[in-house]
């Protein structure tokens, strides 16, 4: 099956769609932040939760029920920051999981990708990491919010957590952040590659100018041999 990368783009390729389903995993998972409420443990993501209180009819008391789910609503989510937080890093992740598909299809279709594809390609994985990293920056503004004041003993403020703490799910935002750059600087290199190997000068435009390069050498070939003559 015929590709339209290369060896620098495969690996391309492999690191995009490991980035994106990495982005994509922990930005759905509720495991950013941890905290406990009514002695149950109680963990958070930008729009979804772990554990949760509601009203028992028959006990006539509020329990907690530990499930994890989404808010019902964009308004339900505690505070202002993690609703931006949350559409901005959904943004982002969708714009690394659109490249990563087409890596990924790139390396079954040849002439797919182009150079201008690539460098296009690689300023949306650019701009995909840096609008995660702004809703990675935005999370800890949203700690002061009553919900997670609730959570943390209420001693929580906005980047300081209390008595709760930054789970794996927050912390591996990092790890995801440089395999973001890392495809987006690696889509460089093939283009070069590609140019180096002559892809932008097309094969009929070498012949042409191979042959022009004959037809003037047979023309001129007499005169110069003249002038050498007579000197």
């Amino acid at each position: 099956m015929a590709s339209s990368l290369t060896c620098t783009g495969m690996i391309w390729a492999l690191v995009s769609l490991l980035s994106a389903a990495a982005s994509c995993v922990g930005f759905f998972m509720p495991y950013w932040l941890l905290g406990s409420q009514m002695d149950k443990p109680v963990s958070f993501g930008t729009f979804r939760r772990c554990s949760y209180p509601v009203r028992d009819e028959e006990r006539q008391a509020t329990v907690m029920l530990e499930q994890c789910g989404r808010y019902a609503s964009f308004q339900g989510i505690p505070s202002v920051e993690w609703r931006i937080c949350t559409v901005v890093t959904g943004v982002g992740c969708g714009l690394l999981l659109l490249v990563a598909l087409t890596a990924l299809m790139g390396c079954c279709i040849s002439e797919l990708i182009s150079r201008t594809i690539g460098r296009a390609a690689g300023g949306m994985q650019f701009l995909g990491g840096l609008l995660i990293g702004s809703g990675c920056a935005l999370y800890p503004l949203g700690w002061d919010s009553e919900e997670v004041r609730q959570t943390c003993n209420n001693s929580s403020d906005q980047f300081q957590l209390g008595q709760a703490s930054a789970l794996y799910g927050l912390k591996s935002r990092t790890e995801q952040e440089i395999l973001n750059i890392a495809s987006a600087v690696s889509s460089i290199p093939d283009q070069y590659l590609k140019m180096l190997l002559g892809s932008s000068l097309p094969q009929g435009r070498i012949n042409y100018t191979e042959q022009n390069y004959k037809r003037n050498t047979f023309v001129f070939a007499p005169i110069f041999h003249e002038l050498n003559s007579k000197i």
